[in-house]
């Protein structure tokens, strides 16, 4: 069984995704500031959110955040608890929503498992293979991190 990386157009479903999340729950756009194949370690916000693929495509996609963009986030949505527990089912959820529309654009072949939820950014090195693509976006002058590591399965 051979891999092989994503394509420009997949990558760029991701793109459209986090642009359409952020515009849907805040009608606002973000602003894409850099998309990159990272070499080193990749620096991440407090709050992540990671869903891991199988089946057609093997990988996961990560989901970044710092504490005051997700607050914000969770207020726009008029959610009052705005503890850590919730920062981080909210950082969750918009992985879980990024991997459902990569879903309905990559095909039904694709299998989703449940968000994993870290506190800190200790835990991105671990994760993270040799060349995952990094979005970094910026919304409300808040930054935020998407990170895209999954190949495609011959």
């Amino acid at each position: 069984m051979g891999h092989q990386p994503l394509h420009e157009t997949e990558l760029k479903l991701f793109v459209d995704s986090v642009r359409h999340y952020f515009k849907a729950t805040t009608q606002q756009e973000p602003q894409i500031t850099s998309a990159y194949l990272a070499t080193g370690d990749v620096q991440g916000h407090d709050y992540n959110g990671i869903v891991s693929f199988s089946g057609s495509y093997d990988g996961h996609v990560m989901v970044s955040m710092p504490a005051p963009l997700l607050r914000e986030l969770l207020l726009l949505q008029k959610e009052t608890d705005l503890s850590p527990g919730n920062l981080l089912d909210a950082v969750g959820e918009i992985a879980n929503t990024l991997a459902g529309n990569a879903r309905s654009s990559l095909g039904a072949g694709l299998n989703i498992g449940v968000p994993v939820k870290l506190h800190g950014s200790a835990g991105i090195q671990a994760r993270v293979r040799k060349h995952p693509c990094v979005i970094t976006l910026r919304w409300n002058h808040q930054p935020a991190l998407v990170c895209i590591d999954m190949e495609r399965r011959s």
